[in-house]
């Protein structure tokens, strides 16, 4: 978290756009680490969805410990998953994004 006390103009979160909308900062996928967007199609049960990637791919996304009690995931949500590198029908979900943040994704045409 940054320091707002000094005057340096980096991050000011009251910050507009010129037509007046909140500027919105979202992690996107990483391409150098393999990461892409993903759709959660059905809830397996067990920390297991069945995804819909980017790639056209289906896969089973299983949710990592980092976010498996923190981030609750349903279906149709839009999320970041990285495939795993020796079993393609495999990746971890890593990210969910909220849906304002997803309607974001879809208006600047991420999605």
């Amino acid at each position: 978290m940054r320091n707002n006390n000094n005057n340096n103009d980096e991050f000011d979160p009251n910050a507009v756009n010129e037509d007046g909308s909140p500027v919105v900062r979202l992690r996107l996928p990483k391409k150098w680490a393999n990461e892409q967007f993903a759709f959660a199609d059905l809830m397996m049960g067990a920390n297991h969805i069945r995804v819909r990637c980017y790639d056209g791919v289906t896969r089973m996304g299983r949710i990592k410990g980092k976010i498996k009690k923190r981030v609750w995931i349903r279906e149709g949500d839009i999320l970041i998953v990285t495939p795993w590198s020796f079993q393609d029908d495999k990746c971890d979900i890593i990210y969910r994004y909220l849906p304002p943040q997803a309607d974001w994704l879809r208006k600047n045409r991420y999605l």
